[in-house]
């Protein structure tokens, strides 16, 4: 009960949660000041914060006051199960007056010797973040009001977590993405080459990649891909397939089955993802490219006196999901001295509320033999310009010099 002309709790909470100095604080320490001011506030022996991890399949204990124990032992709870598990799926507050192995996963809540729990989602963006709960060890009933003050500090929370993972996520991805692209390009005589990497305005860095690498028997490797999805999960996984993909271009000679044994590996290991790729083989001894497409958009190729065209690639489909089981093929290309070829990702000729086949045309327009600088220069002038691209953008130039 509240005493008369005392805040009311939520009041209180509310006043908790929104006090300026909080902005301050890491997200640790956040943690730390609110969870032991809701403790006090509500009058509660625990009170426990679990987050979702990576997966969306499990909740794992991130900070507590009163029952430490859970973050040391790093519980995880599964979504779904128990108590935790059932706030978490349900995204609305649960209240239990029974804590035993029937109605709660982890162990430590009985043995502690809580009588009641109540738990309440964090959620920010419409995203699921974790659960925060409470708990008592003398039987209580959580009024309305005492549900809602909980609710404030979880929607504090929510947002915090929310902002913290994004932060560190975008940063995480911008170092994996940096430290997998190639910090120098091959030098082979005859053959030069230059390169452009520029995260896009709406996906900030995400699974576009491309590479270049020397092979034995004077052949040069020109990958480029685009993961689907954007953020930490496709820059980790463009990061497997990249390693992948290198590992079977030392064992196989053919592009294609280059490309059949990552669809595998991907289909495999890398559940619901989808990527696509151009992966070329340039021997430079006999001037010819050989080329395997899965479902990405093909090289565009310049030759001394024609008109730039786009390589004539058998387009299989996306990598992953076994999209590629029924056989992939590889087509050659003579690249004449002086030509240049130019492999892109879809960031590069894709606009909202502009036709695909308008921007490659643009694309092919803006090709033409020279240095492979001055065309990343022409081409990024005349695809980007002004306006940032909203996707990320690579690109890659080989010029067959003499």
């Amino acid at each position: 009960m509240t005493e008369a002309g005392s805040p009311s709790i939520r009041l209180r909470v509310l006043d908790a949660v929104t006090d300026g100095a909080l902005k301050e604080l890491d997200l640790d320490k956040l943690l730390e000041v609110l969870l032991e001011r809701s403790r006090e506030l509500l009058a509660v022996d625990t009170v426990t914060v679990l987050l979702v991890d990576r997966s969306g399949e499990r909740l794992v204990a991130r900070a507590t006051a009163g029952l430490d124990e859970e973050v040391f032992q790093g519980v995880r709870v599964p979504v779904g199960k128990g108590f935790a598990g059932s706030v978490a799926q349900r995204r609305e507050p649960v209240q239990i007056e029974q804590v035993d192995e029937s109605t709660v996963v982890n162990p430590l809540l009985w043995e502690h010797g809580l009588r009641v729990l109540l738990g309440v989602p964090m959620i920010a963006e419409g995203e699921l973040t974790g659960v925060l709960h409470v708990g008592s060890t003398t039987s209580r009933r959580f009024t309305d009001e005492e549900v809602d003050a909980l609710q404030l500090v979880a929607d504090r929370l929510a947002v915090a977590v929310y902002v913290d993972r994004t932060r560190s996520e975008r940063a995480a991805a911008t170092m994996l993405q940096e430290s997998l692209l190639p910090s120098s390009l091959p030098a082979a005589e005859g053959w030069e080459l230059a390169a452009r990497y520029v995260p896009g305005a709406e996906s900030g860095v995400g699974g576009d990649w491309y590479d270049v690498f020397e092979l034995p028997g004077d052949r040069i490797g020109v990958v480029i891909g685009d993961v689907v999805g954007s953020g930490l999960r496709a820059a980790v996984v463009m990061g497997r397939l990249r390693s992948a993909l290198r590992a079977y271009a030392l064992e196989y000679f053919d592009p294609a089955q280059v490309l059949g044994k990552l669809d595998r590996k991907a289909s495999y290991f890398e559940h619901n993802t989808m990527a696509t790729v151009a992966y070329a083989i340039i021997d430079t001894t006999t001037h010819r490219m050989s080329l395997a497409v899965a479902g990405h958009l093909p090289p565009v190729i310049a030759v001394p006196g024609e008109r730039s065209r786009f390589a004539p690639a058998v387009i299989g489909p996306p990598v992953g999901f076994d999209l590629g089981t029924t056989g992939r093929r590889s087509t050659g290309v003579d690249v004449p001295p002086g030509s240049v070829v130019v492999l892109y990702t879809d960031g590069l000729v894709e606009r909202r509320g502009q036709d695909l086949d308008a921007g490659l045309e643009r694309l092919r327009g803006a090709v033409g033999p020279m240095d492979p600088e001055a065309a990343c220069i022409r081409i990024m002038a005349t695809m980007v310009g002004d306006q940032q691209a909203t996707d990320d953008v690579a690109l890659v130039v080989i010029r067959h010099s003499r």
